[in-house]
């Protein structure tokens, strides 16, 4: 194995942090499908795809190193939300998590002069900026919404956020 246990452990523990964040957004963008907020529920699951893909090029640095990937039980997503902001709320919460998370392993790669898995990390670090970024974008957008019509509305601006 090119890479410590102790960093291929903490990679497999975010192999599996970005499949739960997979099965948040999917869940997220279900809740938006019983609201009614198609486009918002088709950004969502765009989000989970990206999440999933994120996981997946883990495992595949993991498997490069030399290290087995190690998948563990997910826990169950949130299933009941009361509204939109509550959602994008719930996914700015989610992606600062991770940002911690991925700060932690950037730190370590530091700490044990792993610089494949600093590169790496700072690939992941980088996305990051753009995800919280995108996310409390989001949220602000739907904070000034007053009203169901203008959440529907709102829905014209995420379009673009999917299709741009």
């Amino acid at each position: 194995m090119m890479i410590s246990k102790k960093m291929a452990d903490r990679l497999n523990l975010q192999v599996n942090n970005e499949y739960y964040a997979f099965w948040i957004y999917q869940q997220m963008s279900f809740a938006f499908e019983d609201m009614g907020l198609t486009v918002f529920a088709k950004l969502f699951h765009k989000q989970a795809a990206e999440e999933r893909e994120h996981a997946e090029k883990i495992a595949k640095y993991l498997v490069d190193q030399g290290a087995p990937v190690v998948l563990s039980e997910l826990g169950a997503p949130k299933t009941k939300f009361k509204s939109a902001e509550e959602i994008i709320k719930g996914a700015v919460d989610h992606e600062l998590k991770v940002t911690k998370d991925w700060n932690e392993i950037s730190d370590m790669a530091i700490k044990e002069k792993d610089h494949a898995t600093r590169v790496l990390a700072d690939w992941f670090v980088e996305e990051q900026v753009e995800e919280v970024s995108s996310m409390e974008e989001l949220l602000n957008m739907v904070k000034l919404t007053q009203n169901q019509g203008q959440l529907l509305m709102l829905e014209g601006r995420v379009w673009r956020m999917i299709e741009g």
